[in-house]
């Protein structure tokens, strides 16, 4: 049906409305007028809003409350010594003298009286006093030995084993002795998670420095086994490898024996047990506390070592606190206490 030019006319009158009408509280406003559509024979005729109804004002609209750029407001993330659930003195100090500490526990610690390869006596005393000082917000990471299950060094060259063979055997052995220690540690209630020099990902996450840290900084303990994942390094190499990676204070190395003595204590009644040793008098004397790999990698990175008696109680506990406690190799205990 033709529409009139009276008709038209009056319509593109009521499209012009002018801005004051608007109200500015609702800029969302819908307008009908917009796109006024009808067909007049075969062209289609449109009617828009004219420029008119658009404000004035040489600022843009605001759409809501105006807010600063998100991206200006981002505050840093800074952590605080009270997310770990420590303590500080009056000076500001921690009350302990290393926040994280790498523990390296022997195979044959946790073989007990060797009535059996593990004894659930010494790895329950090992997770109590591990579980004493982790909810003081010391963060502790473990090494665990095999040599209470298999010692490669031992057997290479029997029955045709070659070396390489036998340490791979050995660093199963360690992972065996983990997931005991950390099923243990759970029993109590400490959250631990064992991570492997190479994957066995049904049993154990595979070692990744990052998520390592990342366990420690929210409270884990952290259990190190198969060693390095290579054959011809020890645990003791291990350990002060993981020290060194994790950004640790001290390996601390729990034994059987009280420390480092000048001479053998089961052969020698008179030998003298030492109080503190330079990594230089470990090497040239010899002394059979670490391989040379081992405190070689401690003395680049300047990480002490301490060497104490596992099976004695509260002996775990007064090392990890930085207490008096065995043999220190690497410092002297004024020191460590003056920067304490």
């Amino acid at each position: 049906m033709a529409i009139s030019s009276s008709l038209l006319l009056n319509m593109s009158l009521t499209a012009n409305v002018s801005t004051s009408t608007l109200s500015s509280s609702s800029p969302s406003l819908s307008l009908p007028w917009n796109f006024l559509r009808t067909r007049h024979g075969s062209s289609n005729v449109r009617f828009s809003t004219p420029c008119s109804c658009l404000s004035s004002s040489s600022s843009p609209p605001q759409f809501g409350p105006t807010s600063p750029d998100p991206m200006n407001t981002r505050q840093p993330h800074l952590s605080s010594m009270a997310s770990f659930g420590l303590s500080m003195h009056e000076n500001g100090k921690q009350p302990f003298r290393w926040r994280r500490v790498l523990l390296k526990v022997s195979g044959e610690a946790l073989a007990g009286d060797h009535a059996q390869n593990i004894d659930p006596k010494v790895t329950m005393a090992i997770a109590s006093e591990v579980a004493a000082v982790t909810r003081l917000g010391i963060e502790v990471a473990i090494v665990v030995g095999g040599g209470n299950i298999f010692r490669g060094a031992s057997w290479a060259g029997i029955s045709g084993l070659d070396r390489s063979s036998a340490d791979y055997i050995g660093m199963l052995a360690t992972v065996m002795n983990s997931i005991f220690l950390q099923a243990t540690m759970e029993s109590i209630g400490i959250p631990t998670r064992v991570q492997t020099a190479f994957r066995m990902s049904e049993v154990a996450e595979p070692y990744i420095r990052r998520r390592a840290v990342r366990h420690l900084e929210k409270g884990r303990v952290v259990i190190f086994a198969a060693g390095t994942g290579n054959p011809f390094f020890s645990t003791d190499t291990a350990a002060a490898l993981r020290c060194a990676e994790i950004n640790a204070e001290v390996v601390l190395k729990a034994t059987n024996v009280d420390g480092v003595y000048d001479d053998d204590p089961r052969l020698n009644p008179n030998a003298h047990l030492l109080d503190t040793l330079t990594y230089n008098e470990v090497t040239t004397k010899d002394l059979s506390v670490m391989d040379m790999t081992a405190i070689t990698l401690c003395q680049e990175n300047n990480i002490p070592v301490v060497v104490f008696n596992l099976s004695k109680p509260g002996n775990i506990s007064k090392a990890i606190k930085g207490e008096r406690v065995g043999t220190l190799i690497g410092s002297t205990w004024s020191s460590l206490v003056e920067t304490a």
